[in-house]
This record gives C-alpha cells, structure tokens and sequence, in this order.
C-alpha cells in the first residue's frame, strides 16, 4: 500500500491561511502524489470553525505541545484567546490523519497550528523561533511524520525509504 499524505490545503492553492492567501507549493511531486490519490488536503483551522480571513495569532512564549498540555495559550493580535479552537484544530487534523491512513504530514511552518520547523514568538513582530505548532505537534506524538512545505525532498526520500522497505525480499 502506497503512503498517504496529510497536506495543508494552503499549499495546494486553497485560500485558507488567516489573511484569505494561499502558499501554493504545487511541485511535479505533489502534483504526481493527488494523482496517485496519496494526499488528503486538510485546512485543520477550517475544519475547526475559524473563519477566512482572521485576525493573525501566535503562541504566546511557548510552542504547540505546551499548548496541548493547557500550559500556554494562542491569542490573536486582537487580544482574543483562540486557544480552545486552535486545539481543536490539532485534534481534527489527527483525526483526519489516522482515519485516512496518514502517516505523514506536509504543513505551512509558521502556522500556530502547522509549523513544524519554526513558529512565531507571540509578540507579532515577525520573530521566528524554532518550535512546532498545535497540530504539528500532536501529529508528531502520535507517530505521524512531519515536513515543513521546505522540505519536500525530505519527504520524498521518507516516502521512497518506506516503500522499497516495504517492497524488498524477506
């Protein structure tokens, strides 16, 4: 059986991130996998409610898995504590991976909810810091591999590691 992929749907095309933009990263490779019906597109934000466009909204000082543990919070540039919707967000991206038989993920890093390299400090100033978001982080402790939108080849390799693992001789 061929690997499925849980895929942010900003990096298909989709206009979903919180400013009504789309982050396109349609490669041949991404291209060949929809065709090979590998990819589940998912917007775990969408899927929790939050409207297109929103306010911007970073973890405040910590990362997605202290989010998760209810030791930190995710709040808009508003003020807005959007923490509870956010987590929903990371559990309906998991559930969407496990029940479609994902066992890797390529997310919009950056994202409160999808960087899986870096996120954002929580003073909405542009600041990176290294740190996975919500559902990145949830995806990746229940055994689901993770890959930021830069690290396509990286994907590609785990992908072809797996099958020809698969495929060889006992």
């Amino acid at each position: 059986m061929r690997n499925r992929i849980l895929v942010s749907a900003c990096l298909m095309g989709f206009r979903v991130r919180y400013n009504g933009s789309e982050k396109a990263q349609l490669s041949a490779q991404l291209a060949r996998w929809e065709q090979e019906q590998r990819l589940v597109i998912h917007c775990p934000e969408l899927a929790a409610g939050l409207s297109v466009p929103r306010p911007p909204a970073e973890i405040m000082s910590a990362d997605g898995k202290d989010v998760m543990h209810g030791q930190a919070r995710i709040i808009e540039n508003t003020g807005q504590d959007v923490t509870e919707q956010y987590q929903l967000a990371a559990w309906l991206a998991l559930r969407a991976a496990q029940e479609s038989g994902c066992n890797a993920a390529l997310l919009t890093d950056g994202s409160p909810t999808c960087g899986s390299q870096f996120i954002y400090d929580g003073s909405f100033s542009g600041i990176r810091k290294a740190g996975m978001g919500v559902a990145a982080s949830l995806l990746a402790k229940h055994g689901i591999a993770v890959f930021s939108e830069s690290q396509i080849a990286e994907l590609v390799t785990w992908i072809e590691e797996k099958e020809v693992g698969k495929n060889k001789p006992a």
